[in-house]
């Protein structure tokens, strides 16, 4: 279907407050697109909300970066979630745009209905994708933001070449499938590697962390060198979820000026 997006040329540089674009209208309803200034983002993922109440759900956090949506095939991982028709709704209940993580096999081919879907950001799995490069093209063509993510055992260096087609890394620091999960400490060296491969090529690249992001994780992931943080039962487990978005940005964006990758931009 046509797209109303801009298209997308990678996130903010850090050390500066960046701007991304942000789109006022719901859903796949025509709307205004706007700058929209940020360093820390944090973004709810729904995996722990209440199924049942979704839109609900998805307002209670409309102060959020994004609302992150994970899509599960019971194939790629042993767990089965939602699929396009339910990020179609979803996207035209919120003006939060939509941070689709796509657990799935033949992320090729299902991928891009995911920007037709609505989605603003699209994440594939490497291990998952025949022709990453190809994929990522094809998502930003179409008009959304290109993200890859990496198991836990999938090392960042063979990818090093392909940084420069994405708009994010995401680092899973949980074996993905299931919410809820420990973070993976062993994991914040590969973020350091993969933030200093950000800065050694020059790259407006986000990287995001996902799994056991919590209000005692926060603070090491942003140390380490990640920018947007996925939170899933630390955001919809709390009394307040909206509170605790501001709660969690606080201590990304204390601990991101405390952190030399930081204050080396």
């Amino acid at each position: 279907m046509p797209s109303d997006r801009p298209e997308w040329h990678g996130g903010p540089s850090y050390g500066v407050r960046g701007t991304i674009q942000v789109r006022t209208g719901a859903g796949n309803e025509p709307g205004t697109w706007q700058s929209w200034g940020m360093a820390a983002q944090i973004n709810p993922s729904i995996l722990s909300a209440d199924f049942a109440r979704l839109a609900e759900e998805a307002k209670a956090v409309e102060g959020a970066d994004w609302l992150h949506v994970d899509v599960m095939d019971n194939h790629f991982v042993p767990n089965l979630t939602l699929g396009v028709p339910v990020v179609e709704s979803l996207a035209r209940a919120t003006d939060t745009p939509l941070d689709c993580h796509l657990m799935i096999e033949d992320a090729d081919r299902w991928a891009p209905q995911y920007v037709e879907a609505g989605a603003g950001s699209v994440t594939f799995h490497v291990e998952a994708a025949a022709a990453p490069v190809r994929l990522a093209r094809e998502i930003r063509a179409k008009g959304a933001r290109a993200s890859m993510a990496l198991k836990p055992a999938t090392p960042i260096e063979p990818y090093e070449d392909l940084l420069p087609e994405l708009d994010m890394l995401l680092i899973m620091t949980v074996e993905p499938g299931f919410g809820g999960q420990a973070f993976l400490d062993i994991m914040l060296p590969k973020i350091r590697r993969t933030r200093e491969l950000i800065s050694k090529h020059g790259l407006e690249l986000w990287l995001q962390v996902d799994g056991g992001v919590s209000a005692s994780t926060i603070e090491r992931c942003a140390e380490a060198g990640a920018d947007v943080f996925v939170a899933g039962s630390a955001v919809y487990g709390a009394a307040d979820p909206a509170q605790a978005v501001r709660a969690l940005r606080t201590q990304a964006e204390e601990a991101t000026a405390r952190a030399s990758w930081a204050c080396d931009h």
